[in-house]
């Protein structure tokens, strides 16, 4: 084919090329991302799960968190921090790891508990969560940024690890759209907030409505600006 001089021919090599530029370039990123992994599951470690948080910063709704354990030498091209990813592709994404994982489970903290224990030890309690639920026993925890004390097993903080670990940004996937799905169902059930666009997050959208239509059951009272906007709503009365 490359001593055919057909532009139809030439045009079809320049794809074939530019497309094994693509897989050797994600084969290699993908390597990058199993650093870990790979280290683990030469050492014997065959049960390694990724963990992350999704929600922290939202005025509304749950925590998330997931946890999952990929077969050593699994790969999962696409798969990368959840918040490179579009939602689509996200969505695209979840089935997949689902799919592929040894065990996975998802896991949250309500509102209501957000405020009682506040927002950081609500993070670290929905990834407690998720790692309770999986169906195996991990035998070692890669875990974006965090370290959970009172699981007495080998765990690995990694500060930005839904970008260095493929089993932490799957897990980055899975918590974030198990959240989005949740406010999804939410924006059905309180109309008029947004929530299955900006998922509870403080838009000028959501807070104009805060002030319009008031709080809701799932809005962290915990938190400053849904304070603030009650305040204001409670002014206006």
């Amino acid at each position: 084919m490359r001593q055919d001089g057909r532009p139809g021919v030439i045009a079809m090599l320049k794809v074939i090329d530019a497309r094994r530029r693509d897989h050797r370039s994600e084969g290699q990123r993908l390597r990058t991302m199993l650093r870990f992994e790979s280290k683990l599951w030469h050492a014997g470690a065959e049960r390694v799960a990724g963990i992350d948080e999704a929600g922290m910063g939202p005025l509304a709704g749950p925590v998330a968190a997931a946890a999952v354990i990929l077969p050593p030498g699994g790969r999962l091209p696409g798969v990368d921090d959840s918040k490179k990813l579009g939602e689509a592709e996200r969505d695209r994404l979840g089935p997949v790891i689902r799919a592929q994982a040894l065990a996975w489970a998802v896991a949250f903290v309500e509102p209501e508990e957000i405020d009682r224990i506040n927002i950081y030890q609500a993070g670290l309690l929905a990834m407690r969560r998720a790692v309770e639920a999986l169906g195996l026993q991990p035998q070692h925890l890669l875990i974006d940024g965090r370290r959970l004390p009172e699981l007495a097993m080998p765990q690995l903080s990694l500060v930005g690890g839904d970008c260095r670990s493929l089993s932490i940004a799957a897990a980055s996937i899975l918590a974030k759209t198990a959240r989005d799905e949740r406010m999804r169902a939410y924006d059905l059930s309180y109309p008029g907030y947004g929530f299955a666009r900006h998922k509870g997050y403080g838009t000028r959208e959501h807070t104009l409505a805060l002030l319009r239509l008031g709080l809701t059951p799932i809005h962290r009272r915990s938190f400053a600006p849904v304070q603030l906007a009650a305040k204001g709503q409670a002014g206006q009365t």
